[in-house]
């Protein structure tokens, strides 16, 4: 009895863990699949988690918070589809250089609003326990005790997947990625298709940082990210592209995370800076596991593309 509820908690952590990996890498999907890789995600979820927590101090309203952070980020997202898609900047550059801007803004405005005082708690998003579906033995806790914020992280994949393989919006989206030249050809406009996906991709990684400040820290911490935007770009690969792929991805290193946790819960006799190194170890293991699988991603990705007048 005691097993099956150790293994009911760890699996409802990894569900909590995995929401802010499964909305950046959703989005980031969307971005890849359409021609354009953003390795500034972490610098993304960094804003929309500061953003969120403002927000939700001065207000007190978690949805307020949750659309702020989306709309800040995805005003980053414009940024940076103007410098990589209109420029045709090097996107692997700007990418950089939207984590370095992300960590020092934010704590430089976190540093502006809070000064030297201690970071003070909000009020953090309650678990929201779905009438009868959260009492079915095992299951129900896991699947049905969640936050919001979970329930719509596990929606996600399944909408995303709808719209990019059964709609015509998803179909241009990936031809974008594929071949941006015949998407020309059929009239649509590749640059508008990449502004969207870079707009949208940038959403989501906000609303992955604000999940951590609003659903699972509740205070702000500078460089709280800690690495989560860079997983998720492994994930993206890990999934093959795909958004039900990331999701299972997801929750594979939402799992490593949550473990390490329990680990060091236990207070066994290992260094808890080796436990903290498991997911990044996950992506690492990942990555070569990964070897020579390249040939699934866009064709287009990465390529500026330049449309004629």
């Amino acid at each position: 009895m005691a097993i099956i509820l150790i293994l009911q908690s760890l699996l409802e952590a990894t569900l909590r863990m995995g929401a802010p990996l499964i909305y950046t890498s959703v989005g980031e999907t969307y971005n890849e699949r359409a021609g354009v890789v953003n390795i500034g995600l972490e610098g993304l979820m960094l804003i929309g988690a500061c953003t969120a927590y403002l927000v939700v101090f001065g207000t007190q309203n978690i949805l307020m918070a949750v659309a702020a952070a989306a709309l800040v980020a995805g005003l980053f997202g414009v940024v940076f589809a103007y410098v990589t898609v209109t420029l045709q900047a090097n996107q692997i550059v700007t990418g950089t250089a939207f984590n370095l801007i992300g960590l020092g803004l934010s704590s430089f405005v976190y540093r502006v609003v809070f000064g030297a005082m201690p970071a003070a708690r909000i009020q953090p998003l309650e678990p929201y326990a779905v009438p009868l579906l959260s009492r079915i033995p095992f299951l129900g806790p896991i699947l049905f005790d969640q936050n919001w914020l979970v329930y719509g992280a596990l929606l996600l994949p399944v909408v995303a997947a709808l719209v990019l393989n059964k709609t015509m919006l998803g179909l241009a989206l990936r031809a974008t990625g594929e071949h941006p030249r015949a998407v020309a050809t059929a009239g649509l406009r590749v640059s508008g298709l990449r502004y969207g996906a870079a707009i949208f991709g940038a959403m989501m990684a906000g609303i992955g940082g604000a999940y951590l400040t609003i659903a699972w820290a509740n205070v702000f911490v500078e460089n709280m990210v800690a690495g989560r935007g860079f997983i998720a770009l492994a994930i993206v690969v890990f999934g093959r592209w795909r958004p039900m792929g990331v999701l299972l991805a997801s929750l594979l290193f939402g799992f490593t995370y949550a473990l390490q946790l329990r680990l060091q819960i236990q207070n066994i006799q290992v260094a808890y800076q080796f436990l903290l190194i498991l997911p990044y170890l996950a992506t690492l293991v990942a990555m070569i596991l990964l070897r020579g699988q390249t040939s699934v991603q866009p064709k287009a990705l990465g390529t500026p593309y330049e449309e004629r007048a």
